[in-house]
């Protein structure tokens, strides 16, 4: 009989990881408020709850104003064209990221160029960056992963040289700080989204960080369908209806409350876990940057040599979580991203410049090794479980180095499946 649940044998853990999101009463409390006012749709806009929820979470990452809005992905493309960027400006992306990223650089009419990570920290290298500069280069963002930050100083070096704008993408990661600085508050604008399998979810939302004044007024009417926000004006902007709704604003004010413990939970274990992992042959961590001042947990991200497993990363996730271990091995390199395939769209930017979208000649060589091999993401429940719940992350992997005989029969499997070599 097999040693491995998903080749018949008993699961490591028997028992179901903590649920997300997490809810209470006061979740109920506070939508059932909302729908007793009759003020839901928030206008005008911002909303009392929107508001507060802005205000309260520019607070928490320390500086800059707050624009509530519908999603994650709106919050990028509003901070886009805040900026005035737009037809044939180029900006710079991770290779390794959500497609939101790339979806709203199009949504404003830019293209996106995309730039290969740091095998370290897996977020955005500067020093690719720097190579893939042109003369229309007018922004890059940046994405916060998993629980890394990116090298923010070596990014805001670059963009101050060139005159370039920075977005920070934060949804993994509120609460994180970078020498003491919030995320999201470094560069001219950081964008969060609240959705559901976010470490502060609404349900769905974002939320969009703003450096200047002059930012945030321009955000507010993009998302206003263009009504003037600066009260000295009348003009009207070209914008659309990304609003937050009163409830999701509402189910945020509540994830605030909780999200200051929550953090502390994780952190408390993050090194009872990296202790672990460390003593294990074939497993590699990413790097712990000083700079990184406060950590934020939204799944935990490490790599393995497949060579220690006897398969790669998408079969050892398999393997982990037929033993009852969530996890999964992360986001596809952009380039070969099934999200991202803006060539089978009529989208103008694409349509435009076909040759900008010729993926199959791109090759970045860090992204494809680490999505294609070695990337294991931990969920963030492995860290709500306490050391018991770590101690199962640990002793499943052990279980399937112990049984790399068994592994290389799945990945042998798998190579017959999908007819690989």
């Amino acid at each position: 009989m097999s040693n491995l649940k998903v080749l018949g044998g008993k699961p490591l853990r028997l028992q179901p990881y903590p649920a997300w999101p997490v809810h209470d009463e006061r979740d109920t409390r506070a939508v059932a408020a909302v729908i007793e006012s009759g003020q839901w749709s928030g206008l005008p806009y911002p909303g009392p709850k929107a508001k507060a929820f802005a205000e309260q979470f520019a607070r928490m990452q320390g500086g800059a104003l707050a624009v509530p809005l519908a999603s994650g992905t709106a919050a990028l493309e509003v901070a886009l064209r805040a900026a005035g960027i737009g037809w044939e400006d180029e900006v710079i992306i991770p290779a390794y990221a959500f497609q939101a990223i790339p979806v709203a650089t199009l949504a404003a009419g830019a293209i996106p160029v995309i730039a290969d990570i740091d095998p370290g920290t897996y977020c955005i290298d500067p020093e690719q960056v720097k190579l893939s500069l042109t003369s229309r280069t007018r922004a890059i963002i940046v994405a916060h992963l998993g629980a890394q930050l990116t090298d923010m100083d070596a990014i805001m070096e670059i963009a101050d040289s060139y005159g370039l704008v920075v977005i920070e993408e934060c949804s993994h990661v509120p609460g994180a700080k970078w020498h003491n600085q919030g995320a999201g508050t470094i560069g001219h604008f950081g964008a969060f989204s609240m959705d559901s399998g976010n470490i502060l979810t609404a349900g769905e939302g974002g939320m969009l960080l703003c450096r200047t004044r002059d930012l945030a007024e321009k955000a507010l009417s993009i998302a206003d369908d263009g009504r003037p926000k600066d009260v000295t004006q009348d003009n009207f902007s070209l914008g659309t209806n990304y609003h937050l709704p009163e409830i999701q604003a509402a189910l945020g004010l509540v994830a605030l409350e909780r999200l200051p413990e929550q953090i502390k939970q994780r952190a408390d274990v993050v090194a009872y876990l990296e202790e672990g992992l460390s003593k294990l042959p074939g497993i590699r961590l990413l790097r712990t940057d000083i700079r990184h001042s406060v950590r934020s947990f939204y799944r935990y991200i490490f790599a393995i040599d497949r060579q220690a497993f006897g398969a790669e990363h998408n079969v050892v996730c398999f393997a982990l979580a037929g033993e009852g271990i969530p996890c999964d091995p992360g986001y596809p390199a952009m380039h070969h991203y099934d999200l991202f395939q803006p060539w089978l769209s009529h989208l103008p930017v694409p349509s435009a410049f076909p040759e900008r979208f010729q993926f199959e000649k791109l090759h970045f060589p860090e992204v494809e090794r680490i999505s294609e091999e070695e990337a294991v993401w931990l969920d963030e429940a492995v860290f709500r479980a306490g050391k018991p719940g770590i101690d199962d992350v640990i002793n499943a992997l052990k279980k399937l180095q112990d049984n790399r005989g068994e592994m290389q029969q799945l990945e042998e499997m798998r190579m017959k499946l999908f007819g690989l070599r």
